[in-house]
């Protein structure tokens, strides 16, 4: 009994690991600080709850259209004219999907050819690389650099474009690094797409968590790009919804109906009640999801002060998401082994990224991050390296 050849070039992804062997350690007693998972710790907002419980009680418990509810379909619409400039026939151009990660593999599998070749950048949330495996396409990588803020330099992208090439994907604000493109940034990679013919996936999940007066710019708004955008988002980052699984992309009707076809048989549709939630998220107040970003920019103030201090960090203050992408080449040990000294010492999860990079999540309490900068800081201490 074999799994199939291609089970051969998907791995774990490395955060899960990190997430089951802390919880394991949990299990036995320890107690571990988590700075790992992209998962605010903040509760569901009440209303958004009560309208999901409300959908229960009333009995609307089973399938929703393809495409979801129109309901939630016509808010998402009224969400993308007034918050980003794009204007979607809900009817055809929305699909409400199983999180935003369905997203992505819809798109990948809908779009692209085998061999067809994928920009992405790089570094970059791994369901990218992925999913575009899965759909027998390429992944193509281009670095991004701290140098430059991890925003992509425009040379370096128009370098590995081929006649393979046939989608970019761009995230911004941006997992791990919490860079945010500037608008400057989009038109020019929107060049890229226009002269090359390619399709873009603009993942747009952490949209609300952005810091310091920096603004959100949804590529697809710019001239020429809507009809070769798909948009993707979602509640789980903005209304502390990650267990609900709900995002959401649109696209023009000609993307769209591709999609679709994916999705009715991969998951039919998204949880019926749960959508009646999300109805209730966009139409309500937004004042819980302004009040979250505020405590994200406090906890990222004090923790980047906290690892500035540190002697052998180069890190990269973030403009929005809520991750702190730190280069620890200087400490003589790989990211690996560093996580798991970290674990080992510092009563801290925390994910390796690449050979030289760790990513650390500020999406806990401001209590639990002060004690794992102390925890960390005295780990770091105990090395033996010739800068301490």
């Amino acid at each position: 009994m074999k799994l199939a050849k291609r089970m051969d070039i998907i791995p774990f992804q490395p955060i899960r690991i990190i997430v089951e062997e802390a919880t394991r350690r949990e299990k036995q007693g320890e107690k571990i600080i988590h700075l790992e998972i992209g998962r605010p710790d903040f509760d569901t907002p009440c209303h958004i709850k009560e309208a999901a419980m409300n959908a229960i009680s009333e009995g609307k418990v089973h399938y929703t259209s393809n495409y979801g509810i129109p309901e939630l379909r016509d808010v998402i619409a009224e969400k993308f004219k007034q918050d980003n400039g794009l204007v979607f026939d809900p009817s055809d151009e929305i699909i409400v999907t199983i999180g935003a990660t369905e997203g992505i593999f819809l798109t990948m599998m809908a779009l692209l050819d085998p061999e067809d070749e994928v920009i992405i950048l790089t570094p970059s949330f791994p369901c990218y690389a992925q999913c575009a495996k899965m759909a027998q396409a390429i992944p193509v990588f281009v670095p991004l650099k701290q140098e430059n803020d991890f925003e992509p330099v425009i040379a370096d992208c128009i370098e590995k474009i081929t006649s393979k090439t046939k989608m970019i994907v761009i995230n911004t604000p941006h997992n791990p690094t919490g860079a945010v493109y500037s608008e400057t940034i989009l038109k020019e990679l929107a060049q890229i797409a226009i002269d090359n013919d390619l399709f873009v996936l603009s993942d747009e999940i952490y949209e609300k968590n952005i810091y310091d007066g920096y603004k959100h710019f949804s590529i697809a708004s710019l001239p020429g790009m809507h009809e070769r955008t798909i948009t993707l988002n979602g509640f789980s980052k903005s209304h502390c919804m990650t267990g609900w699984r709900l995002g959401y992309l649109a696209s023009c009707r000609e993307l769209i109906a591709g999609l679709i076809r994916i999705h009715q048989y991969v998951t039919v549709c998204a949880t019926s009640f749960a959508q009646y939630g999300a109805v209730a998220a966009l139409k309500g107040s937004q004042e819980d999801v302004e009040k979250m970003t505020g405590e994200f920019n406090r906890r990222r103030i004090m923790m980047v002060e906290r690892l500035l201090d540190m002697p052998g960090l180069s890190v990269f203050k973030p403009k929005g998401a809520f991750y702190i992408f730190i280069n620890v080449e200087n400490l003589g040990m790989s990211s690996q082994d560093l996580s798991t000294y970290l674990l080992d010492e510092a009563s801290i999860a925390v994910v390796p990224w690449g050979d030289m990079h760790i990513r650390i999540s500020y999406a806990n309490s401001y209590e639990n991050l002060e004690k794992a900068m102390d925890n960390m800081e005295a780990a770091l201490k105990k090395l033996d390296v010739n800068f301490l």
